[in-house]
This record gives structure tokens, C-alpha cells and sequence, in this order.
């Protein structure tokens, strides 16, 4: 079997260093002038070309990979969860998620890498179904979340609260229900919050009005109820920090920059009905009490009294 290049050239360069000092040692021996300058020059090159040599052989040979754990396990449970029915994540499989990446380099559809870790997850518009796994969190160094426009149902994970250097999570146009976790507010370096069009309900926490780098907010077309946290839609120069698009299609959801609440009270239709019914049982009660008068009235003059009587006032004969 041949010795692996690296052996090989390091046997070749420790040849070349021993001829040369040998060469020396008898050039020594045999000038009459002996001059250690030529020796000293050997000696001084050989670790050099040593070095040199080692980093050339090394640059052929890269390191295999060594993924993190988290990322392992992150990765694995998140594949779990979701069906593909295109086969969009043909490659995730059992060997990439233990070694997801070779410092920039992804392995993985979909990933995108930085310094051996996974950083940006973007599955948008996949026709992915199934549940968004908690396992996630454990993609510690993630900072990018894009699951949009797949057919994703079930809750947010309140553990996602632990991506703490997440920027980006947009969850949007799928069928997620449940509320809006309050944990989200833990992330404290999230810009972007999109997630509209689906079916959230409850209000909105007030927890996501103290991010303050939060720069895009979208929770329209949901079941959301309730008011609008005021530190989302505080004014600033006159305009609100979010617009009416960010909270539109909510119909129980009030408060500016949207309406105010409507009134608890009835509406035009039920007072209509009341005042019919009233006026109805008026009429009723009224017609009763007259027909009531009436047949006692009636009663009264077909039945004589003393007073109804004349016998007494005729003389007897």
C-alpha cells in the first residue's frame, strides 16, 4: 500500500535534510578554510520548508465536518413534523443533519450557514403540512425563521422564545391557531413579526410593544380580539408606529390606529323589535281591559237591583 502524501512528502523532506547535512558535514571535513556558514543556512531552511510543506499538504485535505448537536436535533425534529408532499427537503436527511454545514457551506435546502452553524431557515412556499415542532429552539444560533405560505396548522411554540438571536420570523399565510405567544418578547432583536393570514385568536400580548427594533409587525386577517397594545400603535410625529394594514381583518379587534370599540348596546334591529313588541302588548292589554269593562258593564244592567226596582213606589189598592 502506498504511504498517504502527507507521510510521503515528509519522508521526502527529512531525506533532504539529513543529505544536506551530511553534505555538510563532509564539505566541512574536507575545505581547509571551514566555514559553518552553509550549515547554519540548511538548518535555519529546513524547518521552514517543514512548515510550508505541512500547510500545502493540509490545504488538500479538508477536515470533514462536525455539525452541533442542537443544530442535530433542532434540525431532525423539525423534519419530523412536517410533511413534504413535493419533496422539497429530498436532502434532509439522517447525515446532513449531523453535519449541516462546513463553516459557510450548507448541506442542507433551505439553510444557509455561518461559521459551522445554522443561521437562516427559509421553507417558503413548499406545500409543507404538519406542526411547527418546538424542537426549534435548539437552533440556538438561528436568526432568520421563514415558514410562509405552506399549509402549517396548530399553535406558535412559546419555545421559540429561546432563538434569542432571532430577527426574522415569518410564519404568515398559513393555518396556525391558538394565541399569540407572549414569549416572542424575550426575543429582543426581532424586526420583523409577520403573521397574517391565518387563525390566531386572542388579543395581541402587550409584551411586543417593548421590542423596540421592531420595524415590521403583521398579525392582519386573523381571529384576534381585544385592543391594540398602545405601545404598537403610539403615535410618532402625528402617524402611528403601525398602520391600519398591520391589524386589518380582525373583527373584534379595536383600538387606534382601527375604530374604537362599538357600543355594548342594542342594535337598531332589537330596539325595533322591543318598541314593536311593546307597542303589541299595549294594544293587547288595552283591547282586554276595554272588553273587560264591557261585559261587566253588560252584566250590571241585566241584572236588577232594589234600585232597579219600581213594585215599592206603586200605592197598594
Amino acid at each position: 500500500m502506498a504511504p498517504p502524501p502527507l507521510l510521503a512528502n515528509l519522508s521526502l523532506l527529512l531525506s533532504a535534510s539529513s543529505s544536506s547535512s551530511s553534505s555538510s558535514n563532509h564539505c566541512r571535513h574536507e575545505l581547509a578554510s571551514p566555514s559553518p556558514r552553509p550549515h547554519r543556512e540548511t538548518a535555519a531552511t529546513a524547518p521552514f520548508l517543514f512548515f510550508l510543506l505541512l500547510i500545502i499538504t493540509l490545504m488538500g485535505f479538508p477536515l470533514a465536518a462536525v455539525g452541533d448537536p442542537d443544530d442535530e436535533r433542532c434540525l431532525t425534529n423539525l423534519r419530523q413534523s412536517l410533511s413534504d408532499p413535493t419533496h422539497s427537503l429530498r436532502n434532509w436527511t439522517k447525515t446532513t443533519y449531523a453535519a449541516p454545514c462546513n463553516g459557510f457551506t450548507s448541506y442542507l435546502g433551505g439553510a444557509t450557514c455561518n461559521n459551522g452553524r445554522v443561521y437562516k431557515l427559509s421553507l417558503a412556499n413548499l406545500s409543507l403540512s404538519g406542526t411547527l415542532s418546538p424542537f426549534l429552539a435548539n437552533c440556538t444560533n438561528l436568526q432568520s425563521l421563514d415558514l410562509s405560505s405552506n399549509a402549517l396548522t396548530g399553535p406558535i411554540p412559546p419555545e421559540l422564545s429561546s432563538l434569542l438571536n432571532l430577527a426574522v420570523l415569518n410564519l404568515s399565510a398559513n393555518r396556525l391557531s391558538g394565541p399569540i405567544p407572549p414569549q416572542l418578547a424575550l426575543c429582543a432583536y426581532l424586526n420583523v413579526i409577520d403573521l397574517h393570514g391565518n387563525a390566531l385568536s386572542g388579543p395581541i400580548p402587550d409584551q411586543l410593544g417593548l421590542l423596540v427594533r421592531l420595524s415590521t409587525f403583521d398579525v392582519s386577517y386573523n381571529q384576534l380580539s381585544g385592543p391594540i397594545p398602545v405601545l404598537l400603535a403610539n403615535r410618532s410625529g402625528g402617524l402611528p408606529r403601525f398602520n391600519v394594514s398591520s391589524f386589518i381583518g380582525n373583527k373584534d379587534l379595536y383600538g387606534y390606529p382601527l375604530p374604537p370599540a362599538r357600543g355594548k348596546g342594542l342594535s337598531v334591529l332589537a330596539i325595533v323589535g322591543i318598541g314593536l313588541g311593546s307597542g303589541l302588548l299595549s294594544l293587547v292589554l288595552s283591547f282586554t281591559a276595554v272588553c273587560i269593562w264591557l261585559r261587566v258593564t253588560e252584566q250590571q244592567a241585566t241584572t236588577p237591583g232594589e234600585e232597579g226596582k219600581i213594585s215599592h213606589l206603586m200605592p197598594d189598592y
